[in-house]
Formats: structure tokens, sequence, C-alpha cells
């Protein structure tokens, strides 16, 4: 490995301006956010590649790769399994899925798809804060200086570097353009507090006094007095920097477009006899388009907004995590259905309640038997606790609990304005502890609480068969980085309660002292719903305390992650499935589209693609029971950058907002084919046309 040595220390900011914030943009200067070397790695495309790790297309589509040593796995073997894991939490790779066909390494490139280049990986920091970031820039040899682009990839989720590597990274690469990725201040950086081990920027452990991707800001000695009374426990970077890593993930975004053209024009820049480079790749001269899916799209949308020096000229989405700006002056309709006037409750509001409501709403007999894999994810006994406990505190009503359970998804479809689409895709959610992990983390993330904080009495750790806190086993730590999504339960770390009845046990397994029923620590869930809402969840009274100070915490940092709904015009795609279980579209992609319409107005260049039959994780698609009713959101994506891509480049007109009619497959051994995909129309029926009328936002049935 070529390493370009800096002469810079980690955690030591260099302060030297980047070109585009000097007065002489002329020479290519490395940007002050970037913090000690920067790791350079030529991919001959034939044993290593820069999209599939070597793998190849079908590799991708095999079994995951083993390290020789698992103890002692190497970077390369990380980079390899951290890309296979990766790419395949987002994309469905089972055969008749679209993979291969629709979308994939393969198709529309040479034999597997594998990619020579050239992969720059740095530290980076944001003003006011000395969490490092990691940021990452591939450069493709098909990459054509005279017709320059450049693609976002900020990670999806909480994951890791190589979170948008089979997204945003596989379109940009195979399109020939830059890709540059950040992990955006949450990814895979692990804190094990027992041994102080921690992962270096390139996965490997470390409990040496060197750069890491996180520790906890803890003192040896604190370190170990909370050890002594939680033992075996983790800190990761998303919950327990301290920081709300999502406040800047804007600037994440345009930081990473900044490393991006040092290290373009580092490459293809002009040399001066005096060792200097002239500026060649620039703003002007590339189409730099802002994309990711999830949280990285949000990121992306966020880095729209906020730019102000013309780094970004479009911007592609697929399901961004946004928080638009509450705009009650306008409301959103679907069909003929009801009005809703309460649209843009933030992630934690409406995460923190499918928390405490959706255990006790698998029951309901519309989705009690026809949820895929409920019966496989959930326990009825749980849930019926859950159910009785939700009953004697008075936050849901029935005498049975058929009843009870049905008052609970009420409550999350009416109150809540969670779709009746994702009815049938949230039990499976709940079994994969989606909701409660987001709570948690996020919870922690906005109030800036410290892991030593233990935030409504939870923390994370691996536990046994008995759900009790045990070590993680040596093997999967040492597999962290290239497993773990970033946020617990993740790759044998769990979340655990530490004030469960009996002793510290995992979330999951967990009665409440105030039941004494296994209910899956409802007590500890409630506490995260009064955090959201800033009362106590059961009486509606006001917190007090420690309490009262965090939920205020927390209701600051919600607010520093609004979305203006501003993209100074820029030409922009969202595309989402109504399905979506994860981010409910009333609460993010249909209230930003209304408030961009707001404040945008006539300008405004955003147009919405509502996609039926889709929904979060095209993954789960691979299995029966989704594979017959949905179809993946990712090929809508894909269009969706191509679209973006003809408006910039071509000047063709964006196809207008609308809602896409898919045919779902029916069954698993039925192949997908374009007559269950159509395509975005350029010229859509006026019965399917998404408009923003009379300051209602109308969505068709």
């Amino acid at each position: 490995m070529k390493r370009i040595m800096l002469g810079t220390v980690i955690g030591v900011s260099v302060f030297a301006s980047s070109a585009w914030a000097t007065n002489n943009p002329a020479l290519n200067t490395l940007p002050g956010f970037i913090q000690g070397e920067i790791a350079q790695t030529a991919y001959d495309g034939i044993t290593d590649d820069l999209l599939t790790a070597g793998l190849g297309a079908s590799g991708l589509a095999g079994p995951a790769p083993v390290f020789n040593d698992v103890l002692a796995p190497t970077p390369a073997e990380l980079r390899r399994l951290a890309i296979y894991n990766n790419y395949r939490a987002l994309v469905d790779t089972v055969p008749g899925g679209g993979y291969g066909t629709f979308f994939g390494p393969g198709v529309g490139a040479a034999g597997e798809g594998l990619i020579s280049g050239e992969e720059y990986l740095a530290y980076m920091t944001v003003p006011g804060s000395d969490v490092p970031v990691i940021v990452m820039a591939q450069v493709p040899d098909s990459f054509d200086p005279a017709n320059a682009c450049m693609v976002t990839a900020p990670s999806s989720g909480s994951r890791g570097i190589y979170g948008a590597i089979g997204t945003s990274g596989e379109w940009g690469l195979k399109k020939g353009c830059a890709v540059v990725y950040t992990d955006k201040g949450t990814g895979t950086g692990s804190h094990n507090l027992e041994t102080d081990s921690a992962q270096r920027r390139n996965g490997t452990l470390t409990d040496a006094d060197e750069p890491v991707q996180f520790r906890a800001d803890l003192s040896d000695t604190a370190r170990g007095d909370f050890s002594a009374l939680w033992p075996d426990r983790f800190a990761f970077k998303h919950a327990h920097s301290k920081v709300n890593p999502e406040a800047d993930w804007g600037q994440h975004v345009l930081q990473s477009i900044e490393f991006g053209f040092y290290v373009l024009n580092e490459r293809f820049g002009r040399p001066l006899p005096n060792g200097e480079t002239l500026i060649t790749i620039k703003p002007e001269n590339t189409v730099v388009i802002a994309s990711s899916v999830s949280n990285g799209g949000g990121s992306s949308v966020r880095a729209a907004e906020q730019d102000h020096r013309g780094l970004i000229d479009g911007v592609a989405v697929s399901e961004p995590n946004v928080n638009p700006r509450v705009d009650t002056s306008f409301t959103i309709r679907q069909g003929d259905g009801p009005v809703i006037t309460e649209h843009s409750r933030s992630l934690l509001d409406y995460t923190t309640a499918l928390a405490v409501y959706q255990g006790c709403a698998n029951l309901a007999p519309a989705i009690r038997d026809t949820a895929p894999l409920n019966a496989v994810f959930n326990s009825p006994v749980v849930d019926e606790n859950i159910c009785n406990s939700l009953a004697n505190k008075g936050l849901v009503t029935g005498a049975t609990l058929d009843e009870r359970a049905t008052d609970a998804l009420r409550i999350l479809n009416e109150n809540f304005g969670i779709q009746p689409e994702q009815n049938l895709l949230a039990p499976v959610h709940f079994g994969l502890a989606v909701a409660q992990s987001i709570s948690m983390t996020y919870a922690n993330a906005y109030g800036r609480a410290g892991v030593e904080d233990r935030v409504c009495g939870l923390s994370m750790a691996a536990t046994d068969a008995s759900g009790a806190v045990t070590p993680l086993a040596p093997a999967a730590e040492a597999a962290l980085f290239s497993a773990s999504n970033g946020i617990p339960p993740t790759a044998g770390v769990n979340l655990v309660y530490d004030g469960a009845l009996g002793q510290p046990t995992h979330l999951a397994a967990s009665a409440s002292p105030s039941s004494s029923q296994l209910d899956y620590g409802l007590d500890a869930l409630l506490c995260l719903r009064s955090l959201a809402q800033g009362s106590d969840a059961v009486t509606g009274g006001a917190l007090s305390g420690d309490a009262a100070a965090l939920a205020d915490a927390i209701a600051m940092g919600i607010s520093e992650v609004r979305a203006s709904g501003d993209l100074h015009g820029k030409p922009a795609v969202f595309v989402t499935g109504r399905a979506d279980a994860i981010l409910p579209i009333n609460h993010t992609s249909r209230p930003y589209f209304g408030l961009n319409q707001r404040v945008e107005g006539q300008k405004s260049n955003l147009r919405y693609y509502e996609i039926l039959n889709a929904h979060h994780l095209d993954v789960l698609n691979g299995f029966p029971g989704f594979a017959d009713r949905y179809v993946p959101l990712h090929h809508y994506y894909f269009q969706a950058l191509d679209l973006v891509w003809a408006k910039l480049t071509d000047r063709q007109p964006l196809p207008p907002s609308q809602v896409v009619r898919t045919v779902p497959r029916g069954a698993i051994t039925t192949p997908l084919t374009e007559a269950n995909l159509p395509a975005i129309s350029a010229d859509p029926a006026a019965t399917d046309r998404i408009r923003f009328v009379d300051n209602q936002l109308r969505i068709p049935e």
C-alpha cells in the first residue's frame, strides 16, 4: 500500500484552507479538515477492484468470504467482507429479484463488473468537533478528466465507509465518475470498554494510543470504574460520540466533495516546476450529483441545502431520512383519504412510538397471520405481554387481546400517520429490533449523551442464550468492521436493559420491573418515548430532574437536524416506496416535497416519485412473503440517477412528480420482468400525477 504522508497528526487540525476557500483557487491545496495521512491503494480490476473487492457479481451473490485467521484478519480481508456485507444489506441478490438483470455489477458492464482504479482513505473532522469522520474517494481508471463527474456516497443507516458501495457507489463507478464516500460520523467505530480495544481506519483492532475510528470520552480511571459496575460493555460512535453527528451530515458530504476535488487534481492537475499543482478539475467543469439512500440520501439533501459554493449540480436520492421543518400551512392527502395535518414528525418521535406499540400491534387480526415472517421473528407470548402491559398502563384499550392489538395498530396508523401499506412489513422490522435500536441510538446522539450515562438504563454488550451479558467472542470482535452496521443489535453486540427484572438482560428477553412480565423491556422503551415527546409517556405529566434536562437536550438536537426544504433550484429527484416501514413517508419524503414547494415555489426543480409495492429494505424481497408482494426500489433509484444525469448533461426535462404503479411478481420463483417494473413516465396520466395545489400535497391512490 502506498501512503501519501502529509506531515500532520491525527487529532491536531491542520487548518490549511482548501483551494475552494482561498483567494487563489488556482493551486491545489489539502483541505484543512483532513487529519493525518491519506492511504492510497491501486486495484487492478482483476485480482481486486473498487466495487466488489475482487468478488465480482457472482461472488457478491455467493457465500461470504472467509478470513485465513479469524482472530487476525488482514485489512484486505476486512475490506472484502465489508464490501460483501454492505452490498448485500441493501441489494437483493437472490435470483429472479432483478440482480443481474436490472442492476448489479455485471449489468451494463463487461464480465463480472470488476472496476480498476485507485482508492483514497482519510480521517477528517468538522469545525467544533475532534471526533474522527472517515472520508474516501474512489477514482476508476475509466475516469475522463475531459468529462469529469463525481457522485457522493454517504453511508446509509449508521454503516461504515463502504455503506453505499452497492448504491451510488455502483452507479457512479460504472458511469466512470469519481465517487466520494463518508461514514458521516456514524460508522462501525466500536470501543470495547473492558479491553480498550477499538478499530483502526482499516478495521483492524488496537488497544494502543493511536488513531482509531472512535473511543469513548472516558479517562482510563473512569473507564475502569464503569467496567467494574457494567462489565463487557461497548460504546459505538453514532450513539456515544457526544456530538450529534446528524447535525453535520450535510457538512460531511460537502467536505467529501472537496476531498474528491483535491484527490482528482493531485492526479490530473497540471504540475508546476515548484512542486505545486494547478487545479484543472473544478466544480465548473465537473458534473456533481449528491446521492445515496436512507440516511445517506438525507445527508446529500442536507448538503444540497447548505451548498453555497456551487459544489453540487443535482440531487438523486432514494428513501431519504429527512426531518423536514414543521410547516402546518400545508396538508397531505392520499386519494380520498383523510387529510393529514400532523406530518413532519421527527425520526425519534415516530420511531419511539413504533418501539412501544408495534410489538402489541403484531397480534392485530388484520396482520397477525398475513405479515411475512411475523411468527418467525416475534414471540406471541411476549407480544401478548406487551399488549397487557400497555393496557394496564392505560395506553391501549380493549377487553380482549384482539381488541388491544387492534387499538395499538390504530394508534400507529391514525395518531402517528403511519401508512396502512407498511402494516404488513412492520412486524418483521420489530422482530429485527429496527425501531428499538434507532430509538436508543438517536436518543443518545440527539442528547449528546455518553456511554456512561446509560440512557433509560440501556447499554450495549454481547449476550448469551439466556440473555445475560457475556464477553464478545474474540473472532466476532475481530470482524466487527466488516459485519457491523454501526447500530446495535449488530454483529453479536446487543441492546441490554440494565434495569431488567433480575439482572441486566438482552432487551428483547427482558422483564420490566413495573409489570414483572417478559414484555421486551417495555419500561425502557417507554422511557425513550418519554424523552422523545418531552413528557411522561404513561401519565402525560411533566418530566423532572435529569430526565427533563435530557429531553430538552434531545429536543435541541432534533431542531439541529431539521431540513429547510430549500434546494436552491437544483434539479433533484426523490424516489420512495409507499410501504416504507422504517422512514414513514408522511414524515419524510412527502412533507419535504410539500415544504420545498412552499419554500421554492415556481423555482423548484424537485420531483417526487412514489413507488407502489416498494419499501425500505429490498434485501427482504429475497424471502417468500415479500417476493410475491414487493418490487425493488433500488431499480427506481438507479432510474432517478439516470434522469438527473440526463438533465445535467443533455438538458432533458425531469418527468413530472408521479405515482409509479408496479406489478408484484406473485412468487419468488417468478423472475421480475419489465412488465413488473414500469419506467418513470415522461408524461404520466393525470390520475398518476402528484400535485401541490391550494397548500395541499395531493397523492393519487
